[in-house]
């Protein structure tokens, strides 16, 4: 009995940013260095190799420009290459063309004013897990010059104890209530520019041992707004100078 075939795999043809990589690779660059360039983090260079022949398209014009600046005798310091890879840079796109929606890095943002006038911070469940001390320098900055603050709210869309809209809840924001796919929902406080007193926020967090996932849990709960025992899953908090 003659032996049975068996079903190899083939590999997929590398895609497109990949093979332009190499080619940068090939001139001496790293994919810390083309991630930089591209001017994103380095993992998304990896995501060529690993996600199939259509990954990394958005990208690949931006990495033709600067295979080709490059292997012409042009300026190879990261800066330049970085201006001109940022004429070709597009956002992804969804299936039915749309510009694709990107959460936002974790971190934390400040205006480039001299005077600090504004802040905003973000958190996900695995830094909340730990307090979420990265939205604490927002609430000092705030406090610090008698501002305001205001946080959006992620969490299970049952343990929310208020229909979103009311008064007793958040007054008028019920257009900016976010329904997710996993079951959570998001919801504004402090919004419409009136925000909340930075200062008592403040000693808020420090009675809560500067957990400001704690903080605002326990206000929520206080208030009747979340039921007792719930977790936050995603935090996003501003802070503002009055003008």
């Amino acid at each position: 009995m003659p032996p049975r075939r068996r079903n190899r795999r083939t590999t997929p043809p590398p895609s497109e940013a990949a093979r332009l990589t190499d080619a940068l690779l090939a001139e001496g660059f790293n994919k810390r260095q083309i991630a930089t360039i591209l001017g994103r983090n380095s993992a998304i260079v990896s995501h060529f190799y690993s996600r199939g022949p259509a990954s990394g398209q958005a990208y690949a014009e931006a990495l033709r420009a600067v295979v080709q600046e490059v292997q012409a005798g042009g300026p190879r310091d990261l800066e330049s290459l970085k201006r001109l890879a940022g004429q070709y840079v597009t956002r992804r796109r969804t299936k039915s063309g749309r510009i694709a929606r990107v959460r936002g890095k974790d971190s934390v943002e400040h205006a480039p004013d001299d005077q600090w006038s504004s802040g905003c911070a973000r958190a996900g469940r695995q830094h909340i897990a730990s307090g979420a001390s990265r939205l604490k320098p927002v609430v000092d900055a705030a406090a610090d010059v008698g501002g305001r603050i205001a946080f959006t709210v992620r969490a299970s869309k049952g343990r929310f104890l208020i229909d979103a809209g009311r008064d007793d809840d958040s007054p008028r924001v019920r257009k900016h209530v976010v329904q997710r796919p996993d079951g959570t929902e998001e919801r504004n406080y402090g919004n419409h520019g009136v925000g909340l007193d930075a200062r008592e926020w403040q000693q808020r967090v420090s009675r809560n041992h500067d957990d400001v996932t704690a903080a605002i849990t326990e206000w929520m709960v206080e208030t009747g707004r979340l039921a007792e025992g719930a977790k936050i899953t995603h935090l996003e908090l501003r802070g503002w100078k009055r003008t």
